[in-house]
């Protein structure tokens, strides 16, 4: 008999976390290893587990979010999906920003979870059909921008860039403009030197008292 599928559970409600496990285990391919109520202890869970599947409450304290960013950072292999009774536009594409596999409601999906779960493994992504189209109009719209954006004064910038563009002249430093896009720091620096080339600025600070309206 191959291994059981292995699931960690994080919720700060007890009750919730329950009945999670009951959908999971209802299927006998799955087998919870690790249960936690907040960010940190599911962090400290899943690296000392290491499971296939970290199930996280978009809500809970310490964030889902920032906690899908770090496990699939540390730990690539394992499949993060949000659970949550959210159907709000931002935290489906801030959870799927983050490396979440899978978005899936509370109130909806729990007879469907195992089969979702087994979706994820296999290289698909558990999303409720109504929030489908969301993520379609997400690319529709911005797709095209991120491409090539040109302001009235011809800079030649992707919709990425103004972003950081935009954020650096309120700020922000590399770290908070990576939190804030869900994207690595790494990433940030790329765009800043990208800005740099293109506005023929020489620094940072030049960038932040550049006013690209005028």
């Amino acid at each position: 008999m191959n291994e059981r599928i292995r699931v960690l559970i994080a919720d700060d409600h007890a009750p919730t976390r329950a009945d999670l496990r009951e959908a999971v285990e209802q299927d006998d391919r799955f087998t919870v290893v690790a249960e936690a109520a907040d960010g940190a202890s599911a962090v400290e869970a899943a690296l000392r587990e290491r499971p296939d599947i970290c199930l996280l409450d978009i809500r809970m304290p310490g964030s889902g979010i920032a906690v899908t960013r770090e496990l699939t950072t540390r730990l690539p292999h394992t499949k993060v999906v949000i659970i949550t009774v959210s159907v709000e536009d931002d935290d489906l594409l801030n959870a799927l920003r983050a490396g979440a596999a899978g978005y899936m409601l509370k109130d909806n999906d729990l007879d469907r979870l195992p089969h979702a779960l087994l979706d994820t493994l296999n290289g698909g992504a558990a999303i409720p059909r109504r929030l489908v189209s969301r993520v379609i109009d997400e690319f529709r719209d911005h797709g095209p921008r991120r491409r090539a954006v040109v302001s009235e004064r011809g800079y030649d910038l992707t919709s990425r860039e103004w972003e950081v563009f935009g954020l650096l002249r309120q700020g922000l430093t590399t770290s908070e403009i990576a939190s804030r896009l869900f994207v690595s720091r790494a990433t940030v620096r790329s765009h800043v030197a990208a800005l740099l080339k293109k506005l023929n600025v020489p620094d940072r600070e030049a960038l932040r008292r550049l006013d690209a309206d005028n």
